[in-house]
């Protein structure tokens, strides 16, 4: 969405204190460790932008709270998997040999959105080292959360995702839908003999750029909106209301891994 277009819908700019508001009554509160997707356009016209946003987030949330985002970085995988788009299969071994190694402090997001790409290198937040799936994190619970990511299996049981279901962490879609819930991914990991495949990523070993094999499940977005059409119907477990000019939804990651794996896991659904 263009800048001009965000302005003609947005009836007053949304500021820091604004948001902050917003997110103290949707339910966020000082100490709350809190995974947000967000959208930028969705939320209206923010004088700065994207930092004014994370401002506003790291306000509600306080010295206490911590502050997650998905830094996912799809291009540092294996070209013969990309389908959106593919390339030809003659640059795969041009991708594997000269890709940059992942760099947690240089290395691009890709699809995540203008809050997210800028909070990863935000003052004192810390990246997890995954070339395709990192975290980014700023707060007490930071270094618990993106330590010891795993190579394979990069959204299960090695990952951050794992590590704020331990917390009993929250999940705020900011302006997105169900479709950009990364934690039903969590509960792909935990469905019983999921579908697997081998990835490849540029990564320092020794200090020396290696290209590695990554092992992970065949992830499948495409139910994640039926999914949380369903979470959404039940009562007093999602908070709603509006950041700014964003619909919000606010709720509990654990609750929602558990809905999905049950969700997944039903025949009726697919499930075995």
């Amino acid at each position: 969405m263009s800048e001009l277009s965000v302005i003609t819908r947005t009836s007053y700019p949304v500021t820091r204190t604004q948001i902050a508001s917003d997110l103290d009554a949707l339910g966020v509160w000082p100490g709350m460790v809190l995974l947000v997707h967000s959208s930028l356009s969705a939320i209206g016209w923010v004088p700065g932008g994207p930092v004014a946003v994370i401002q506003g987030l790291l306000d509600a949330l306080g010295p206490e709270g911590t502050l997650v985002m998905p830094a996912h970085s799809a291009a540092y995988s294996e070209p013969s998997l990309w389908e959106n788009p593919p390339v030809p299969e003659d640059w795969w071994p041009i991708i594997r040999a000269q890709t940059p190694a992942f760099d947690p402090q240089v290395t691009p997001t890709s699809w995540m959105g203008q809050i997210a790409e800028v909070f990863r290198s935000w003052p004192g937040a810390l990246r997890s080292y995954h070339p395709h799936h990192s975290f980014a994190a700023h707060g007490p619970k930071a270094r618990f959360l993106t330590a010891d990511h795993s190579l394979d299996d990069s959204l299960g049981e090695g990952s951050p995702l794992a590590r704020l279901y331990d917390l009993d962490g929250w999940v705020l879609l900011l302006g997105v839908g169900h479709g950009n819930n990364t934690s039903f991914h969590l509960a792909e990991y935990r469905l019983p003999n999921p579908r697997r495949l081998v990835d490849g990523a540029p990564i320092l070993r020794d200090g020396q750029r290696v290209w590695v094999s990554v092992h992970n499940i065949v992830l499948d977005e495409g139910p994640f909106e039926t999914i949380g059409d369903d979470f959404d119907r039940q009562e007093h477990v999602v908070k709603r209301g509006l950041v700014g000019q964003a619909e919000a939804r606010l709720f509990r990651q654990r609750l929602a891994v558990d809905f999905a794996r049950q969700w997944l896991a039903t025949p009726q659904n697919g499930g075995t």
